[in-house]
C-alpha cells in the first residue's frame, strides 16, 4: 500500500512539473449548457437570459465594500448564479466534485462529511477520512494566520469562516489535499497540498447540483495564487456567446494562457483592497464617435476604478456616467424604445432592424472594441436590451462584454490582456 501511495504522489509531482512546462486547459461549462448539471431543458432562451440577468443583480452584493468575502492547463467552466462551473477532483483516491468557478472569491471549499448543517446537495459529500493525502492545517501555520476570520479548534486545527453579501456562507476545517484538474489536452494534472476548506456548516443561495466554490480571485489562498509557481501566475479564458452556451468554454493555465498575436491589447492590474478582486482602470467609453470620460465610481476616480468579473452578467456603471453612455447610444439608434424586463434600462423592439453603434471601452493602454453581441442581447421574442446598466455601488465589467475575447491574466506582470477571438474555435 505504501508503494502505491508513493507512486501516486510521484505521478502527481510529475504532472504538476509537466503543467509548469507545457501548460494545460480545463473545461468551463455554462449553467445553461447541456453538459451542466443545472441544465433545464424546459427553459426557453428568454427564460435563461432573464434568470442570468437576475443573478447578475443579486451577485452585486458580493462586491460592496461591507460585504466582500472574508477570505499551462485548461479546464471547462459551467455558470451558476451568474457564474461558471468547473469539475475538479479532491483527495487520493480522486473524488469528483462540481463547484462554482468564481473570480470574486479566494478560498476553494466543498461540503464535507460529517456535516452539521449543509445545503441540499444531490451528489455525495467529500469524505476526508477516505483521502490518504488529506491533512488538517494547524492554527500556527502561515496559511491559517494569513487568512481572515479563522479560529482555533480544541485539537489546535484551523477553522475558517467565509461569508458573502448575498447571505451565503461556509464554515469548517482549513485543510490541505491533492487537487486534480481534468485537462482537456491530456491526462489529469494533480497539485498536492492545495489549501481548501472542508465545509461542515454551509448555507445560502447555492444550487443543490453544485457543492462549493473554486476560488479564482487574487488573494493569497486562491487557487490561482497557490498554483502560481506551477503556472507562472498565468490564466486565461475565452467565453462563448450565450447563443452557443450548449458548448463549453475553457480556462487555460501556464503557457497555455499566454495571449499574444495581432489585435492583443493589455492594461495594468491595479493592486487594491480587497486583493480578491481584479481591478482595472477605465478611462472612457466611446459610443459611435462620442467619447465619454469616466468620472469614477465608489472604487475611486483614478486607478483601479472598475472590477473585471467573469461571474457578473451585465457591465455595471455609476448612474451619472451610465446616463451619458445611454444618451449617446439612443441618439444613434432610430428604433422604437420599449419597456424591457425589470432592472434593464434600455431596450428596443426586437422586430425593428437597426444598426448598433460601435462601442469601444478605453482601459489604460488598452482600447477594447466590442461587437454587437457584447452590447445588446435578445431577452425575449420582442425585446433586445443594452448589456450596460446603472449601479451606484461599484463599477463591474461583466461577462457579456467579455464574450468572444481571449482574456489573459498575468499576476506576475500584473496585466490583463484582451484579444478578439472566435471562442468556438479556441
Amino acid at each position: 500500500m505504501a508503494a502505491i501511495v508513493l507512486a501516486i504522489l510521484a505521478l502527481s509531482t510529475l504532472c504538476s512539473i509537466e503543467a509548469q512546462k507545457d501548460g494545460f486547459s480545463v473545461e468551463l461549462i455554462h449553467r445553461d449548457s447541456s453538459k451542466s448539471p443545472l441544465y433545464n431543458p424546459l427553459e426557453t432562451t428568454s427564460d435563461r437570459v432573464t434568470d442570468a440577468l437576475r443573478r447578475s443583480f443579486n451577485r452585486v452584493h458580493r462586491f460592496k465594500t461591507n460585504s466582500v468575502p472574508t477570505t499551462a492547463a485548461e479546464s471547462d467552466l459551467t455558470a451558476d448564479s451568474g457564474e461558471y462551473l468547473m469539475k475538479i477532483s479532491l483527495g487520493t483516491p480522486r473524488f469528483d466534485i462540481v463547484a462554482i468557478a468564481d473570480t470574486g472569491s479566494d478560498l476553494s471549499w466543498t461540503q464535507c462529511k460529517p456535516c452539521s448543517q449543509c445545503f441540499k446537495q444531490d451528489a455525495p459529500f467529500f469524505d476526508p477520512s477516505k483521502s490518504s493525502t488529506y491533512r488538517k492545517i494547524s492554527c500556527s501555520a502561515s496559511q491559517c494566520i494569513d487568512l481572515e476570520r479563522t479560529s482555533c479548534s480544541t485539537d489546535h486545527s484551523c477553522q475558517y469562516a467565509v461569508s458573502y453579501g448575498d447571505s451565503s456562507f461556509s464554515d469548517g476545517d482549513l485543510a490541505a489535499d491533492t487537487l486534480t484538474l481534468a485537462s482537456t489536452t491530456g491526462r489529469p494534472v494533480a497539485f498536492p497540498k492545495t489549501v481548501i476548506g472542508c465545509g461542515a456548516f454551509n448555507g445560502g443561495t447555492f444550487d443543490e447540483k453544485t457543492s462549493g466554490i473554486i476560488g479564482l480571485g487574487g488573494g493569497q489562498v486562491s487557487l490561482i495564487s497557490q498554483l502560481r509557481t506551477s503556472v507562472a501566475g498565468k490564466f486565461s479564458y475565452c467565453l462563448l456567446p450565450i447563443s452557443q452556451a450548449g458548448n463549453s468554454s475553457k480556462i487555460n493555465f501556464g503557457s497555455n494562457a499566454i495571449v499574444s498575436g495581432p489585435g492583443v491589447v493589455s492594461t495594468p492590474l491595479v493592486k487594491k483592497s480587497p486583493d480578491t478582486f481584479y481591478f482595472l482602470t477605465l478611462e472612457a467609453i466611446t459610443v459611435g464617435t462620442k467619447r465619454i470620460k469616466f468620472t469614477g465610481s465608489s472604487l475611486g476616480s483614478e486607478e483601479g476604478n472598475i472590477i473585471i468579473d467573469s461571474g457578473t452578467t451585465l457591465t455595471l456603471l455609476p448612474s451619472d456616467f451610465y446616463s451619458e453612455v445611454e444618451s449617446a447610444m439612443t441618439s444613434q439608434i432610430s428604433a422604437k424604445r420599449i419597456e424591457g424586463p425589470e432592472g434593464l434600462s434600455l431596450c428596443y423592439n426586437a422586430k425593428d432592424e437597426f444598426k448598433i453603434p460601435d462601442v469601444t471601452v478605453h482601459f489604460t493602454n488598452a482600447d477594447v472594441k466590442l461587437k454587437p453581441l457584447n452590447t445588446f442581447i435578445r431577452v425575449s421574442d420582442t425585446a433586445i436590451c443594452f448589456t450596460f446598466n446603472p449601479l451606484d455601488d461599484v463599477a463591474i465589467y461583466g461577462n457579456l462584454s467579455q464574450m468572444d475575447f481571449l482574456i489573459g491574466y498575468d499576476t506576475q506582470k500584473q496585466t490583463v490582456s484582451f484579444k478578439p477571438t472566435d471562442c468556438s474555435k479556441n
